[in-house]
């Protein structure tokens, strides 16, 4: 075993990943030196650095890898596009507390300072180098915090959704029958309303809250991934490998877990690609609507709502207040195109009867 992780590490420890984990440093320390302010929060949040270096090391050792995978990814330029943007989100996240720092007296790093009470946003300015909001939420602040916000709530739905997908989309596709009944009509329960409306339902009758928002989507989301797996299930528990492990003496769960799952997986990471992006999507409509965070928290739905009364201008005027919808749209442009490219990318290299366009 020693070996093989010595064989492993041997071979993705290129000097292509070193020289890229030896300029994300040099990067790091001329940044410091130049910039005592910089230093300081470094100094300060020296996990958040750490997170960052050992992020830039991670994409290095694996665009390096000299597998099927990235070798398909390098050659598709929308892939090598949606992964750059989706790994500057990470980077982004990773030093938030540095590239924003909260304020020393924030009893919540999340929450979003403000300088001042003025009802109008106030444009682009030296300390606010996007705008302000109404009541003057620095927008800067609001979208560099707003990234992890947004991983934070697509992780939390995708784990969610994918575990209830995975265990009751297993259950029927294997078993059918009653079982299989039974599960796939609440699915269709689900599924037969709109999904966003679905949502705004929901979140209204739990409450207020983010997490509200989180548990909401994920409620709405899991039976897309119970079909999904059930469909594939169906299509290869009669394999000649599921046959000859149950004459083997496999029990159903060992049959499942080992050579049902692991053959029907590659569609759930297409679609989890794919559905990040609209989880993301959908909570900022849901903030949007005064259903996700409280006022002031870093949310990227958040920041448009605390806007949206300025969002036509003024008359004569309408594009006064462009930045206050503008950067956090940007953003979340940015972050579901990122994902969508990446779910492109994931569907024609892992998906066989596409491998011969990838």
């Amino acid at each position: 075993m020693v070996s093989v992780i010595r064989l492993t590490l041997s071979r993705s420890t290129s000097p292509q990943v070193l020289r890229v984990a030896g300029a994300a440093l040099i990067v790091l320390v001329a940044v410091m030196a130049a910039a005592p302010v910089v230093r300081g929060r470094v100094v300060q949040h020296p996990l958040d650095v750490a997170a960052f270096l050992l992020l830039v090391v991670a994409v290095g050792v694996f665009w390096s890898l000299p597998g099927d995978f990235t070798r398909r990814m390098k050659r598709n330029p929308l892939s090598i596009a949606g992964f750059s943007i989706i790994v500057l989100f990470v980077m982004v996240a990773a030093l938030a507390p540095v590239l924003a720092a909260p304020p020393a007296t924030s009893r919540d790093p999340y929450l979003i300072p403000h300088a001042g009470f003025l009802p109008d946003p106030q444009p682009p300015r030296p300390g606010h180098p996007l705008g302000t909001t109404g009541y003057q939420y620095d927008l800067y602040y609001g979208v560099v915090w707003g990234t992890r916000t947004a991983f934070r709530v697509a992780t939390v739905v995708v784990v969610i959704s994918v575990a209830a997908g995975l265990l009751l989309g297993s259950l029927s596709g294997f078993y059918g029958g009653r079982l299989d009944e039974v599960i796939m009509r609440i699915t269709d329960i689900f599924l037969a309303f709109p999904s966003l409306v679905l949502a705004v339902v929901i979140t209204a009758v739990l409450g207020k809250g983010l997490d509200k928002v989180m548990l909401s989507i994920a409620i709405v989301g899991w039976p897309v991934y119970a079909r999904l797996l059930r469909g594939e299930i169906l299509s290869v528990k009669q394999r000649d490998y599921v046959e000859a492990a149950r004459a083997a003496g496999a029990g159903d769960l060992r049959i499942i877990l080992q050579h049902v799952v692991p053959n029907t997986i590659y569609p759930f990471l297409v679609y989890a690609a794919f559905d990040t992006g609209v989880i993301v999507l959908v909570a900022a409509a849901l903030s949007f609507l005064g259903l996700g965070a409280e006022v002031g928290y870093a949310d990227w739905g958040q920041l448009i709502n605390m806007s949206r009364s300025w969002i036509l201008g003024v008359p004569g005027d309408p594009f006064i207040y462009w930045y206050t919808v503008v950067f956090p749209g940007l953003v979340i442009f940015l972050f579901v195109l990122g994902w969508n490219l990446l779910g492109d990318a994931f569907r024609d290299i892992l998906d066989p009867r596409l491998r011969g366009s990838a």
